[in-house]
């Protein structure tokens, strides 16, 4: 059983998928970055606040005797805008690349026909004329 997990685990596609897996992770944490750090204060600009922290507030909470707010409820909608750009991003540039490879991947040729045989006409006349002589 060991040695067929073994086989299972070495099997090239296995290992390219948990290579792409753990690139694909590293790259989601750039864009994250690239998406906090740089489009979500661009956008914020618009709003004259951060982003990443827009919120509609549907119940106002208390605040507390640290200054907390306390039962607010709110839909956090800039967050989730944010982690849509995030996705939107991986998205196109994960398309880019799939893009990419297949333009370099060797264009299969088609196998070279058979040369064909004789047609039947010409098989008929080779008897007739061997019959012939």
């Amino acid at each position: 059983m060991l040695k067929e997990f073994k086989d299972f685990a070495m099997k090239g596609n296995l290992v390219d998928i948990a290579v792409g897996f753990v690139m694909g992770a590293a790259f989601k944490q750039v864009v994250t970055s690239f998406t906090g750090g740089i489009v979500s204060p661009l956008i914020g600009l618009l709003f004259n606040a951060d982003f990443k922290d827009l919120k509609l507030i549907l119940k106002d909470g208390v605040a507390n005797d640290a200054g907390e707010v306390v039962g607010e409820v709110a839909l956090l909608y800039g967050e989730f805008l944010t982690n849509i750009i995030d996705f939107i991003i991986v998205a196109f540039v994960m398309f880019m690349i799939v893009k990419g490879i297949n333009k370099m991947k060797k264009k299969e040729e088609p196998a070279p026909e058979e040369p064909k045989g004789p047609s039947q006409e010409e098989l008929l006349t080779e008897i007739r004329d061997l019959l012939k002589k």
